[in-house]
């Protein structure tokens, strides 16, 4: 009896740890199954990745390309004349040792003088509007530095606007003026060569706005002149006259020591 009943509890015993073992093995069974299933989607990953990556690599090399495009088409008109005739035409003339020796357009200042700002209130406005529209650009309002008691002029008055271009504004500007407005002067015949400061910088006085295109006659109040005085990097008059007639500014041909035919 006592046999009996050992063995009892011993199959008792045996029961419980058979359970766990059972319940153990079906964990590693779903956990070796959950890891096979990472692995396998991990593969997938990898090997769907190398195709993605490519994609990408190929979209950033149309992004990185796309803005130098950009600028090659974007580029102003004289501004590719300058570098592909002007600039090598300089070069083999002056005989430069350095490409960065040949002179270029630094900037273009335009300037209208408002002494009837005095008197005419809207003189500001009309003239900030006009010198807008044909520059492109926002100008700025000069103020007068001192009080002068014979021209009745107070000190922070307004006397004038200007507008100073560079880059792409400069070149479009410059080759309207060239191509457009400058030949709509009444019995034009080119510019005189002695506008020149000595240093290459040209500077030229235009009696009315309404020569450029921009400019309706009958929406300005007044016929107004303005000032444009084109700054170079030319180091002589001699350097500053060959820029300017490169890029077709028309200047009148010195022909005094010429001998008569």
């Amino acid at each position: 009896m006592v046999s009996k009943k050992n063995n009892k509890e011993n199959d008792d015993k045996e029961k419980p740890v058979k359970k766990t073992r059972s319940s153990s093995s079906s964990k590693s069974t779903t956990k070796s199954s959950a890891k096979a299933k990472k692995v396998v989607a991990s593969e997938k990953k990898v090997s769907t990745s190398p195709a993605k990556a490519k994609k990408v690599v190929a979209s950033e090399k149309k992004v990185s390309t796309s803005p130098a495009k950009a600028k090659k088409v974007d580029s102003p008109r004289l501004k590719i004349k300058f570098d592909n005739e002007v600039l090598p035409s300089l070069f083999n003339e002056f005989g430069y040792k350095s490409v960065m020796e040949v002179p270029r357009l630094e900037k273009i200042v335009v300037n209208i003088g408002l002494g009837e700002a005095l008197v005419n209130g809207k003189a500001v406005e009309n003239a900030t509007r006009d010198l807008s529209l044909i520059t492109g650009q926002k100008p700025i309002v000069n103020n007068a530095r001192k009080s002068i008691a014979n021209f009745k002029l107070r000190e922070g008055q307004a006397v004038g606007v200007s507008v100073t271009l560079r880059g792409r504004r400069m070149y479009e500007f410059f080759d309207r003026l060239v191509s457009s407005s400058l030949p709509r002067i009444r019995d034009f015949r080119g510019l005189s060569r002695k506008s020149v400061d000595g240093n290459g910088n040209y500077s030229l006085g235009i009696r009315e706005q309404s020569i450029f295109p921009e400019i309706d006659y009958n929406s300005i109040d007044k016929v107004r002149g303005l000032q444009v005085v084109i700054t170079t990097t030319a180091r002589n008059n001699n350097e500053g006259i060959r820029l300017l007639e490169g890029l077709g500014m028309p200047l009148i041909q010195d022909t005094r020591n010429k001998p008569n035919s």
